[in-house]
């Protein structure tokens, strides 16, 4: 932005200056031009006083001393003496006609052809002829002085436009660096005022908006401690009932499912609780090869229990990514339990590296997403697919680990993609 200004600021002062110098160069040449013969003109009158055409032959003509050329020439138009052609020019033959004085400029030449009088009568002409280099060298000197003047104007617009570019950035630098602590948790609050009501007024709304988005993340984050809290009570509980029932000795099949069901709510609520507190995570990041074949392991009886099969598709034994290995294992179970459910055919686990990025589909032989796939991570209570709030919650976990969760494929046959930042 500075230096869009500062270009654009230097660019309307040049342009100013060469709509204002041009013509100004123009007139100030024609000027000089006209002063020059204006003062040839004079000398030419002035020289007239001392000039007689009516002297005898052995008399001959005594011709003024002026800059420039001299030549004296009779009512016939022929030359008497001087410097000058043979016969009079144009310029001289009009004026041994009307007894006008006339000036011109042509072909780098000054002219003056002034008449020369005898009894009230022209008797003859003087043509005086002056180059024009003084005119040249006057507007030479101009035009130089008023490019350096031009230079000194665009100077100074470009000081000016840096100070103003300055002035007006600085506080937006300030602020952009101040948001930038958003993600840190940090409040936008007392920020240097800039002068430029503009200005402040947006960073006032932004320190507004920062205060509310804090309060709001306390009390969620309220929320979640209590919620983590009450959940866990009853969950113990069951797990202990669950468990007495299994020690008794020949535990129905439905025990063992319900602990494994008990662990799995335990696990999700202990990953939403991580993710929801911003708490410290995983450094060591995951492996998605093995996330794939525990969930390959965890879905393969209910799978086979109705008569599917899960697979496990891999080009490499390792594949990692730098999310939290928890996070990543509850999308993974939210994405395999959607194919469980909605799905048909065999589930497929596929897990390749993309470039900087890991990449896990999950893929099944049904029809697939009516309509846009984007309806289903709609955040509602059941969208129209029968899909849930499941796939919403994934998406909202694989964002928040710096990632992405798509349809790849609609269907039939459909794609569910996860992208996760690799770790190389």
């Amino acid at each position: 932005m500075r230096r869009r200004l500062v270009i654009a600021i230097a660019g309307v002062a040049t342009i100013t200056v060469v709509l204002f110098a041009l013509p100004l160069g123009v007139a100030l040449k024609r000027t000089y031009r006209d002063e020059e013969l204006l003062r040839l003109q004079r000398d030419a009158v002035a020289a007239t006083r001392s000039t007689d055409t009516a002297g005898r032959r052995q008399d001959p003509i005594e011709l003024p001393v002026i800059a420039g050329r001299v030549g004296v020439y009779g009512s016939g138009g022929r030359l008497l003496g001087g410097d000058g052609p043979s016969m009079a020019p144009r310029l001289l033959t009009e004026t041994l006609r009307d007894g006008l004085l006339r000036t011109e400029s042509r072909n780098g030449e000054l002219t003056a052809s002034v008449p020369l009088l005898t009894n009230e009568r022209v008797s003859g002409a003087l043509l005086a002829v002056r180059d024009d280099g003084a005119v040249d060298r006057r507007e030479r000197d101009a035009l130089i002085a008023m490019a350096g003047l031009a230079a000194l104007i665009v100077l100074v617009a470009v000081a000016a436009a840096l100070l103003t570019a300055r002035r007006l950035t600085r506080p937006l630098e300030r602020l952009a660096a101040t948001a930038a602590n958003l993600d840190r948790r940090e409040l936008i609050d007392g920020i240097e005022p800039s002068g430029i009501p503009e200005l402040d007024g947006l960073a006032e709304a932004l320190s507004s908006a920062t205060r509310r988005i804090e309060e709001m993340l306390i009390r969620e984050r309220a929320f979640s401690s209590d919620a983590s809290h009450q959940l866990r009570t009853p969950l113990a509980a069951l797990r202990l009932e669950l468990e007495s029932l299994q020690l008794a000795g020949g535990p129905p099949p439905q025990v063992i499912a319900g602990l494994e069901q008990v662990d799995r709510l335990q696990t999700t609520i202990e990953t939403l609780l991580v993710v929801a507190r911003d708490a410290p995570r995983d450094s060591a990041g995951c492996n998605l090869v093995a996330l794939a074949d525990g969930a390959e392991r965890r879905w393969r009886a209910r799978l086979a229990a109705a008569n599917r099969l899960i697979r496990v598709e891999t080009e490499s034994e390792s594949i990692s990514s730098v999310a939290d290995s928890r996070v990543a294992e509850q999308i993974l179970n939210v994405l395999v339990e959607n194919a469980v459910l909605h799905g048909q055919g065999v589930v497929t686990l596929r897990v390749r590296a993309l470039g900087g990025w890991a990449a896990l589909e999950v893929v099944d032989q049904g029809e697939g997403f009516d309509g846009d796939p984007e309806i289903a991570f709609a955040r509602r209570r059941r969208s129209a697919d029968g899909h849930g709030i499941g796939l919403s919650l994934a998406r909202s976990l694989a964002e928040a680990e710096g990632g992405s969760l798509r349809v790849s494929v609609a269907g039939p046959g459909p794609v569910v993609t996860l992208l996760l930042s690799r770790r190389c």
